[in-house]
This record gives C-alpha cells, sequence and structure tokens, in this order.
C-alpha cells in the first residue's frame, strides 16, 4: 500500500511466509471442519473456499486489510452516489438500475430511482410491441428476428444473458430469433445477412455516446443491405427498422433513429455495467420483461447483501479478499473461471471484460504508480470441455493458477431421468476436478505408485460456487456477485475501476491511423506500423492494378 498504514498488510505477508511450505492435503487433514469454517452459504447460492491455500487465522487477517482500508465507507459511497469514478468525476450508479421504485435515489439534485423506472417503462413498451407482432417492418409485415449491434459490454452482457436464460423465453408471445454483432470487420454481418429476411429484422445499436465507430460502421452496413433490399428511402427504414439504446438522444437522431425509437441511459453507467439498463432490452426481447425483472430482483438481492452482510458472511467481499491473498501473497497472477453449465459458456468472456478492464490499472487514486500487482490474466471456457483442453497444465504445468468453479445444484427436474443423470456427470467431473487440483495425487484411491509423468502435485487453489439452480433471479445475482467482488479488489489496491484510459487511448490511435491508410501514409510512426502501413498500402494497389 502506497498512502495508509500498512500494518495489515505486512502482517498478511508474514503470514503467507508461515504458510508457504503448507500443502492443501495438509491443511485438510488438520482440520476435519475446515469446510464448515471456510464455507459460508446465502440466499440462493453456497460459497466453498476450503480449497483455497488458506486457514481460519488468514481469513481474519484479510478482513483486518479490508478494515484498514476502509471498505465499509467505500461500499456507502458506492450505493449512496458518491463520486468513486474519481478520474472523471461522476458516480457508478449501476446499482439503481436495479432497485425498487420503492428505494428512492437522488443524487445532485437529480431523481435517479425515478428515471430508471422511466426508462424501464420505455422499454417494457416497446417489448411488449415486438413480441406481439405489433412493430412492422417496411412491407408491413411483423418483427420476427432481432439484431443487437454494440461492442463490448454492448455486446458481451446481452449476449451472455441471451445464451444463459434462454429456457426462459415466453411462450405465450411469438418467439424472437435474438443475434450479436461486434466484430468491426464486417465478418459477423457478412455472415448473418444473407440468413435474414430484411422485411422482418429490426436492429438495435447499442452505444452509450454513438459514436462508436466499430458500431457505426456495422450500422450504416445493415442499413445500406435493407435500402438495397426494399427500394424505401432511408427514413422509413429508420423508423420501421432501427432502434437505438443510447445516452446520446442527439447523436443518435443525427444518425436518423427517430426519438421515439431511442432508449436512454445515462454516462455513469460503466459499459461492462450496462446489461441492467437499456443496453439490456436484447434480454427483454428474448426471455421477456417479467423474467428481465427477476434478473434485476436477482441483482438487487445481492446488492443488499453486499452492504448490508457482515463481512465474514458476505460472498463479493470474501471472494474478493480471496483473489487479493492469491495475487498480492501467494504470488499467483493467473485466474480460470469455468463454470460447468453450457448455459454459462459465455461467462468466462464477459468477465475477462469486466475484471480485466476494470482492475488492469497501475496507477491509484493520488495519480501515483503503485508498486503491487492488481488484476491477474483471466480466462476460462465451460468446464467440461476445459478439461480436455488447458487442465493440462492446471494439474501438471509450471504456472500456479487459482481457480472459480461454478455450477447449479439442481437442473432438468422435469426433463426425465437420462437429462437428470447427465447433470450428475457434470457435478462429479466439478467435485472431482476441483478435489485433485486441491490434493494432488493423495485423492486418488490407489495402491499403485504412480510415476513421474502421471505425478499430480496439487495445491492448486479454488472457490467452488453454487447456486441452487439456474434461473433469471439467480443469474442476476451471480453477476452482481462478479461486479461487487471487482469493487471490493479496486478499494484493497487503491485503484478506480470505473474507468478504462487505455481502452480510450488505443481508439484514438486507430483513428489517426485511419486517415494514414486513407491517405496512403504520411510517416512520422515507428518502423513498424510504417512498413505495416507500406504493405497494406502495395497490396491494395497491386488489386486495383489486376482489376
Amino acid at each position: 500500500m502506497n498512502s495508509r498504514d500498512i500494518k495489515a498488510w505486512v502482517a498478511l505477508q508474514l503470514h503467507a511466509e508461515e504458510l508457504k511450505g503448507v500443502h492443501l492435503k495438509e491443511l485438510f487433514e488438520l482440520d476435519a471442519d475446515r469446510f464448515n469454517k471456510l464455507s459460508v452459504s446465502t440466499g440462493r447460492f453456497m460459497m466453498d473456499f476450503s480449497k483455497q491455500r488458506m486457514t481460519t487465522k488468514t481469513l481474519d487477517k484479510l478482513l483486518d486489510l479490508a478494515r484498514q482500508q476502509e471498505l465499509s465507507a467505500w461500499v456507502e459511497k458506492l450505493f449512496s452516489g458518491e463520486k468513486v469514478n474519481v478520474s472523471e468525476n461522476r458516480a457508478a450508479l449501476h446499482t439503481a438500475l436495479r432497485s425498487p421504485s420503492s428505494e428512492s435515489l437522488s443524487v445532485d439534485g437529480q431523481n435517479i430511482t425515478s428515471d430508471v423506472h422511466e426508462s424501464l417503462a420505455k422499454m417494457e413498451g416497446l417489448v411488449q410491441k415486438i413480441q406481439r407482432g405489433q412493430w412492422r417492418g417496411y412491407d408491413g409485415s411483423p418483427i420476427r428476428s432481432v439484431v443487437n449491434i454494440g461492442v463490448g459490454g454492448s455486446n458481451l452482457g446481452p449476449l451472455m444473458a441471451c445464451d444463459a436464460l434462454e429456457q426462459y423465453a415466453p411462450t405465450d408471445t411469438q418467439r424472437l430469433d435474438v443475434h450479436f454483432v461486434s466484430s468491426m470487420d464486417g465478418s459477423e454481418l457478412e455472415k448473418l445477412l444473407p440468413t435474414l429476411d430484411p422485411a422482418v429484422t429490426l436492429f438495435i445499436i447499442s452505444s452509450k455516446t454513438f459514436s462508436t465507430i466499430d458500431t457505426l460502421a456495422n450500422a450504416n452496413t445493415a442499413r445500406q443491405w435493407l435500402l438495397d433490399a426494399s427500394s424505401c428511402d432511408a427514413s422509413l427504414i429508420n423508423q420501421h427498422h432501427f432502434v437505438a439504446a443510447t445516452g446520446n438522444v442527439q447523436g443518435a437522431l443525427d444518425w436518423g433513429v427517430p426519438k421515439k425509437n431511442q432508449l436512454l441511459f445515462w454516462d455513469w453507467v460503466g459499459g461492462r455495467y450496462s446489461l441492467w439498463s437499456a443496453i439490456g432490452v436484447p434480454i427483454a426481447l428474448k426471455i421477456g420483461m417479467v423474467n428481465f425483472r427477476a434478473m434485476l430482483n436477482g441483482a438487487h438481492q445481492m446488492d443488499k447483501h453486499f452492504r448490508d452482510a457482515p463481512f465474514e458472511k458476505n460472498l463479493p467481499v470474501l471472494l474478493g479478499l480471496i483473489g487479493v491473498w492469491n495475487i498480492n501473497f501467494l504470488n499467483i497472477h493467473a485466474h480460470a473461471i469455468l463454470p460447468y453449465d453450457g448455459r454459462l459458456a459465455e461467462f468466462p468472456s464477459y468477465l475477462e471484460q469486466l475484471e480485466m478492464e476494470s482492475n488492469g490499472k497501475s496507477i491509484n487514486h493520488e495519480n501515483k504508480r503503485i508498486n503491487y500487482r492488481t488484476c491477474p490474466v483471466l480466462w476460462g471456457e465451460v468446464g467440461s470441455n476445459a478439461q480436455h483442453a488447458f487442465y493440462q497444465l492446471l494439474h501438471q504445468g509450471t504456472e500456479p493458477v487459482m481457480c472459480d468453479f461454478i455450477a447449479s445444484a439442481t437442473r432438468y427436474k422435469n426433463e426425465g431421468a437420462q437429462l437428470q443423470e447427465q447433470h450428475q456427470l457434470s457435478l462429479a467431473n466439478c467435485f472431482a476436478q476441483s478435489r485433485l487440483l486441491a490434493l494432488g495425487t493423495g485423492a486418488l484411491e490407489t495402491s499403485v505408485k504412480a510415476k513421474d509423468y502421471q505425478h499430480y502435485d496439487g495445491n492448486q487453489p479454488s472457490t467452488s460456487l453454487m447456486l441452487d439452480e439456474l434461473t433469471p433471479e439467480t443469474f442476476g445475482g451471480l453477476i452482481a456477485l462478479y461486479e461487487h467482488k471487482v469493487f471490493v479488489q479496486s478499494v484493497i489496491w487503491e485503484i478506480n475501476p470505473f474507468d478504462q484510459w487505455g481502452v480510450e487511448k488505443g481508439k484514438e490511435v486507430a483513428t489517426s491511423l485511419l486517415a494514414e491508410l486513407n491517405e496512403k501514409g504520411k510517416g512520422g510512426l515507428d518502423s513498424s506500423t510504417e512498413g505495416l502501413l507500406r504493405y497494406t498500402l502495395s497490396q491494395g494497389e497491386g488489386s486495383n492494378r489486376e482489376n
């Protein structure tokens, strides 16, 4: 730590030295009650962190660190609307997006809760109109296909939710095909558009600023496709085939989206925290507003838990502190997310942005460079697939990796015995892999001595996070749990998780290089970039000569 009392930090460093040579197998042998001491159940979640390389003494010291870093005060700042996003001088009010209308919050004289529910009501009206077949395309046919055009949080969150909750699509309204396009090179549209009927396709342009070049390039291509197919004028196409989820009303108007087709959200909604806002309209179109509101409620219940539960029983606090322990005191800098549920296939990709864009920082609140690690490299895959891919590295590689195993306890309640058996097979693999990673060869019940190349060292730490079942409500709670975990770690590390200047600078450089490509290169760049530009331009010239 740079600016505060470092007593708790030093105590953890000394404690880590004490545990340095202790294997997880030994920790389990020393304490038969280890699971009960290092697991927490609350609501519809259970978190087992007994397979982490820690003891109850470790936990006490981590809680001391949270208190030293004034975590409780920071949590209240977050929920009360203080400007915790210090570099952009604004609040981070994603929790207000899922608060009920009865819990009113005003910030700088503006009733945030009222604004949120007004936007939700407009979204609900639009969703119902489309689902009931009352929104018509240019030839009068009802919309049947929806394409969300966005990038980053405007793509990853809705895509993940639609994939996870597809089984909850309503059966009493028209079933909609919902697609997602984010690639700026046009390849996704190139594949998708030939499969769609333009007369019944609606595009959602999801962009807070309505200036993101990737998104607008795809939107322009989509509009030209509609114009070519319909022979209608642009104003008619814009009115019948485009909706905008944005914070820039005028920008969307200038592009051509009528105000009645716009769903509003605000500058205090960060992209990676935006699926709860109008950016979530594809989710609502897929699963219905009743289920979308259930997802909001699940997140709100986790918000209340995070704000009110004591630290020693608080899931986001514990998950965040465990990460700090691994990263800063056990020197583990790789983190695998391993859902044993195919419906959560997009969850690791979502967390890559949530965590690495939020906490991938090296400058603290005081604008000083820090001298300790922050966010690890995070990746993952559905566990059953990952077992046949990168688990080799987890079990026998040279890299220490912390893992989160995620599963639902029940599934296929009314789907027949065979599917229930498949779910049990998945759970058996989930539990077996976390056991083997922790205990190593000691987990194998065999009297045959393994050869060296068959040896499993174990001692790889993991947390198992169990949901009672995957529903819109528990899914909302799961996402909110990880959002708050990220915030906890940012407080410990004294960084701002709500800006992303590295991302913004990359966009700025890309814009300048686009001009270089269009103007045949002016020079003055580094030799590598100039070489790449020369090669690209020469290939284009060669193609033109051939034509």
